[in-house]
């Protein structure tokens, strides 16, 4: 592992999930402690740092709409948790000295920063932590997709899709104890085998910019600040599937 980091500016999708912890809802404070922690040492490595939440852990918009909710307003409900997302990481970052901008793909003057693309850039350039929230801003996309259309748009060197699983596996190995662990794969195995790595649409967009993701476990402590290292963690998603 290096002592210098190998990525200048990251995207980091964090599920809304990873903020609930053990819980079954809702937001865990010490677990958004631990995640902001970890975002200021990345941080104080001199990454530029972008984020993007889910909001899985307050509301999912296909669970609304398989309850009878109009889809599309389903879809709008999980936007605006991930703005609660955002404002709970943000506190928790600002409490530890980290300059942060909350932007907002849906449009909250009072509460966001509207998305703007070159602001974004300048607040990373900068030095701040940027929070995307708001996914992007239509229903019917993931905020997997989101965090693609971000990455690219930031001219990201690596989206970072933090996990409750070590990586990528050929099968789900909560359901399948012969799973294979992935340590390396391309875009196009990715796609073809229907691996569960992020939606299609999120790794098509990252496979025609050449944006490679990395997948980790977030609940390993420590791993985020690892993987922005070098460390051999994780599975590696790339036009050549292998590290560069």
């Amino acid at each position: 592992m290096s002592e210098q980091p190998v990525y200048q500016r990251i995207l980091l999708k964090l599920s809304g999930e990873a903020l609930m912890g053990d819980q079954r809802f809702g937001i865990a404070p010490d677990v958004v402690a631990r995640l902001a922690d970890e975002v200021r040492d990345v941080h104080g490595l001199g990454v530029q740092t972008a984020i993007v939440l889910g909001g899985g852990n307050i509301i999912r918009g296909v669970s609304a709409a398989a309850q009878g909710i109009d889809r599309v307003a389903g879809d709008h409900m999980g936007l605006l948790a991930t703005v609660i997302n955002g404002l709970a990481l943000q506190d928790a970052l600002e409490k530890r000295g980290v300059t942060t901008r909350l932007m907002s793909a849906v449009e909250m003057r009072q509460i966001a920063e509207p998305f703007i693309r070159r602001r974004a850039i300048r607040h990373l350039e900068k030095g701040r932590v940027v929070l995307f929230v708001g996914g992007t801003g239509n229903p019917f996309f993931t905020t997997d997709s989101a965090a693609a259309l971000r990455a690219n748009e930031m001219h990201a060197d690596v989206l970072l899709k933090a996990t409750k699983v070590d990586g990528v596996y050929d099968a789900n190995p909560d359901k399948d104890p012969n799973a294979q662990f992935l340590k390396t794969l391309t875009y196009r195995q990715a796609l073809d085998a229907g691996l569960q790595v992020m939606d299609a649409a999120a790794v098509a967009l990252c496979m025609e910019n050449g944006i490679p993701i990395k997948v980790f476990n977030m609940k390993v402590k420590g791993n985020i600040q690892r993987v922005i290292l070098g460390d051999n963690i994780g599975s590696l998603v790339s036009a050549g599937g292998h590290e560069a």
